[in-house]
């Protein structure tokens, strides 16, 4: 059984499909389980290798693992991020669009606090609304 990952162009998600053979591949419109839509990339599969929860958390603690992280650099924190979760075995889709959408703009050279203009709604609903609602609190 076929399995073939695509992008989707509207919503930036990971959508996987599942097919019985290789010709329905061809003949099949598949569509955004996310969004619904058909405007969809075909993606080269990620390999995975089997590794202990120990052995992973092994090599994170290895100290020359993070040691040329430069948090001065956002293209060095940016190449962090993506090795940390290719380490820790998650797929960047599964993370949302805004977190690899925020790596990119670190590898690009974007630094945290452009990212944080650029993307307003990152910073959370607690984002000058917990100063209104200490203020209404005090209210009552």
């Amino acid at each position: 059984m076929p399995i073939y990952e695509y992008r989707c162009r509207r919503c930036r998600r990971r959508v996987t499909a599942f097919f019985r053979t290789f010709s329905e591949v061809d003949h099949s419109q598949v569509t955004c389980t996310y969004c619904g839509s058909s405007d969809l990339v075909r993606l080269i599969s990620r390999v995975r290798v089997l590794r202990s929860e120990e052995s992973r958390l092994e090599s994170l603690a290895d100290a020359d693992w993070i040691g040329d992280v430069d948090e001065k650099d956002p293209r060095s924190i940016g190449r962090w991020m993506r090795r940390m979760t290719q380490e820790l075995g998650e797929e960047l889709g599964d993370l949302g669009p805004e977190f690899e959408e925020v790596i990119e703009r670190l590898e690009a050279g974007q630094t945290p606090e452009e990212i944080e203009k650029a993307m307003p709604e990152l910073a959370g609903e607690g984002e000058g609304g917990e100063e209104e609602g200490e203020g209404s609190a005090g209210e009552d």
